[in-house]
């Protein structure tokens, strides 16, 4: 684990927290709606009926590439020395999307529909980033 960790970390916010909880514990959780059931990453009020209750439910961690970008300029000081990296939308097979970097792969060997599963990233002692390896 990185005890310097010198790139952006994620807001943790009452919303979120059970989100980046479960990360720690190395366990994807998805938002489902207790009014129809609708699975989300995450978010205020459920997309299908509207409804703000929902509960947090573990996700079997794999899904596909549904599309990515290799960035290659430095848009950000500390991720100068990853250029060139990826950035991808994962689909889960649940259902929801999530962005995420690819890892264990050249980027040129990326495709869509490729499948992969989350690997996680203990970048510091509190936060735990989800990343997805070719499965």
């Amino acid at each position: 684990m990185a005890t310097e960790y010198q790139k952006p970390l994620p807001e943790i916010t009452d919303e979120n927290r059970p989100f980046w909880e479960g990360c720690r514990r190395h366990e994807l959780l998805l938002q489902q709606c207790s009014e129809c059931s609708h699975l989300r990453h995450m978010g205020p009020a459920c997309p299908e009926c509207w409804s703000t209750d929902s509960q947090w439910v573990p996700a079997s961690g794999r899904g596909v590439v549904y599309t990515w970008i290799e960035v290659h300029q430095r848009y950000n000081r500390s991720f100068e020395g990853d250029l060139p990296y990826n950035v991808a939308i994962v689909e889960l097979e649940e259902g929801p999307r999530l962005l995420a970097s690819v890892t264990a792969v050249d980027n040129r060997d990326i495709r869509p529909g490729m499948a992969v599963e989350v690997v996680w990233d203990d970048v510091t002692d509190e936060v735990t980033l989800p990343r997805f390896a070719p499965v």
